[in-house]
């Protein structure tokens, strides 16, 4: 599975008429509620409301699929993109955002993942790389890499609040009052 060719992820109207999104929120369900054995394209497809030809033309192989839906590059690289000093407010509005808008978390998926241990080493591993990783190499100071294992044990922290409280008191205020109460501790982790 490490040698698919990953293709980052469509955001917002991107992917408008393609099916492109659809397919790849049913994807990150599909392989993070199923082992990858049992997932398959045409359970994918139907729950993406999209023909199995559809999902094929966009992705190729389940492969392919599974490594498209494995690459948190381009999510932690908007997670990121922000000035040191904004970055802790930044993650916390972008990801209560992208949940909103995406109806996923650009996260979450490695917590819950059920596959074989091949997979979910994958999905760690990737995860370490792409998140944990880059944000420890943009943080200041000593003891970057244990800052940037918390950041993203918060991180993980507030999309599985914001998932088991789907309707609760922050489904009901903006990101930036949830950022506002949130990211003052992510920053102080930030600023060492």
């Amino acid at each position: 599975m490490t040698g698919g060719q990953a293709i980052a992820p469509a955001t917002g109207s991107a992917d408008a008429g393609t099916g492109r999104g659809a397919i790849l929120r049913a994807a990150r369900r599909a392989f993070t509620q199923r082992p990858y054995a049992e997932v398959t394209i045409r359970r994918i497809a139907a729950d993406a409301g999209v023909s199995p030809a559809l999902v094929v033309k966009h992705f190729g192989r389940k492969e392919k699929l599974f490594n498209t839906v494995a690459d948190f590059g381009p999510d932690a690289a908007e997670l990121f993109d922000a000035p040191l000093d904004l970055l802790g407010r930044h993650m916390v509005v972008t990801l209560v955002t992208r949940r909103r808008e995406l109806k996923s978390d650009p996260l979450l998926r490695v917590v819950f993942s059920l596959g074989n241990q091949d997979e979910r080493s994958l999905l760690r591993d990737r995860f370490h790389e792409q998140v944990t990783d880059a944000l420890a190499a943009r943080l200041p100071g000593r003891d970057r890499a244990l800052r940037a294992e918390l950041l993203a044990g918060h991180l993980l922290g507030l999309g599985a609040t914001l998932s088991l409280h789907r309707e609760g008191a922050g489904a009901r205020v903006t990101p930036e009052r949830i950022a506002d109460l949130y990211a003052p501790a992510l920053q102080k982790l930030i600023n060492g």
